[in-house]
């Protein structure tokens, strides 16, 4: 990727144009009205922040869907107003496409495709999505970069730190920093399609042995830094199958399936999908999973996925100190026994259909929205006790696990999770797990834990 196309001062220009205005007045009005001492009208603020966010059609919608995904990260009223966001944008046209097709492969680029389909299927955040096939006939998806956004990318994460800035003056529960610099290293990567391939091939190695699970091939000689070439996985959205299949049975192999896709790789490898978005994934009609995007995958030190296992342990058993440990291994700092409890009360939510040897819901109450009622309580709480620092570590991890319960709510999924569990950790070690993840890292070329 040219470091012109990358980041340029134009492209940057023109994006602090388009945000300052909306993100702007937002803070202007804030400003004065904690001048004024008036009331922050909570029914208000999310919605500009909302319009601030989501007029901008790129990557700081993307952020600001994830953040309205990650428990206490936004009180309730931000979460229903970000929840409206869209991720698809409109896709650009057959000139744009050619184009860039041109940049990336040269002017015979349509050449090296049996067929090539300048329509887009598919439009999200930062690129869409091309039907082809190969000259054998394979079917091909072909995710191509819009251009400038390295450019856009770097406007929107400056804008983002301005965005939580502002929130942190309205709610001191969770102070963002280490949340901000997470999503600022995991955002970059995403641009990168060749770390995507290598993140791709990966997670073929680790859920090789998974039947429920499918990963598409990625094509290296069709694939630069800004275009990805992979092999089409044919399937569905994951609402049309519920809407299409009543029985339970085959809503359960759905949730089996998803829950091993994701925890296979971080119980056996520390490595975390960190983006159970929708459109990340489709089901066949066997009930069997499609992973299709790698652009956002998460590497732990082995020793945080023994920490995960330790709370666990700890909840399980009542011992505080090693709860107290679990919470220091994952980078929380300076927790008194009030904060910790705090912690535990939205630990023992996240683990409590892990603790019961039988099979149920995902969540056993009338919420329609997973863990609504506990976050609201913990949020409460935190507000109280001046605020946690999360720490960056712990953003990705935790938003998997809430976007997961998200997805086995909607199935109404009636499982044994902790039979599931058992099965991952049963005899863990966190030298083995070392060993493996570093010769899987290895063999596809991804950059080991920072």
């Amino acid at each position: 990727m040219s470091g012109n196309e990358n980041n340029t001062l134009g492209g940057r220009v023109r994006r602090y144009a388009k945000v300052t205005g909306a993100v702007g007045g937002l803070a202007a009005r804030v400003a004065g009205q904690r001048y004024l001492g008036l009331d922050l009208g909570k029914q208000d603020m999310p919605a500009d922040l909302k319009a601030a966010l989501g007029g901008l059609k790129g990557p700081l919608m993307k952020v600001a869907q994830i953040l309205a995904t990650i428990p206490d990260a936004l009180p309730q009223e931000y979460l229903d107003e970000l929840r409206q966001l869209q991720a698809n944008a409109p896709s650009m046209g057959r000139l744009f496409v050619r184009r860039r097709m041109t940049t990336e492969l040269g002017r015979d680029w349509k050449s090296k495709f049996g067929s090539f389909d300048e329509e887009a299927v598919a439009a999200a955040s930062l690129g869409q999505v091309h039907r082809a096939t190969a000259h054998d006939g394979t079917a091909l998806a072909v995710k191509l970069q819009y251009p400038d956004m390295g450019s856009i990318v770097e406007a929107d994460l400056k804008q983002l730190r301005f965005a939580i800035s502002i929130y942190e003056r309205y709610d001191k529960a969770i102070q963002a920093s280490e949340i901000y610099k997470e999503l600022v290293a995991r955002m970059r990567e995403e641009l990168d399609y060749r770390r995507e391939a290598a993140q791709m091939a990966l997670y073929r190695h680790m859920l090789a042995d998974e039947a429920g699970v499918h990963v598409p091939d990625s094509l290296p000689d069709l694939s630069t830094d800004r275009l990805l070439t992979m092999t089409w996985l044919d399937g569905g959205p994951l609402l049309d199958f519920i809407a299409e299949h009543d029985d339970v049975e085959s809503r359960n192999q759905v949730a089996l399936n998803m829950f091993r896709a994701w925890y296979v790789p971080f119980y056996f490898f520390g490595v975390i999908h960190g983006d159970p978005h929708l459109g990340n994934y489709t089901v066949r009609p066997d009930g069997s999973v499609n992973l299709m995007d790698f652009g956002c995958i998460r590497v732990f030190k082995p020793s945080f996925v023994k920490g995960v296992i330790d709370l666990y342990h700890a909840l399980r058993d009542g011992d505080e100190e090693l709860a107290v440990e679990a919470y220091r291994v994952w980078g929380f700092e300076d927790l008194d026994r009030e904060t910790i409890d705090v912690l535990n009360h939205w630990a023992r939510f996240v683990y409590a259909p892990l603790m019961e040897d039988r099979t149920r819901r995902i969540q056993e109450t009338n919420s329609g929205v997973y863990g609504r009622e506990v976050v609201e309580k913990v949020h409460g709480e935190l507000r109280r006790l001046s605020g946690v620092r999360p720490p960056r570590e712990f953003v990705l991890m935790d938003r998997a696990a809430i976007g997961l319960g998200s997805v086995f709510l909607h199935l109404k999924a009636e499982v044994n999770w902790y039979r599931l569990f058992h099965e991952l950790i049963e005899g863990f070690d966190a030298e083995t797990l070392g060993a493996r993840q570093a010769a899987a890292l290895e063999l596809a070329g991804v950059p080991k834990a920072e």
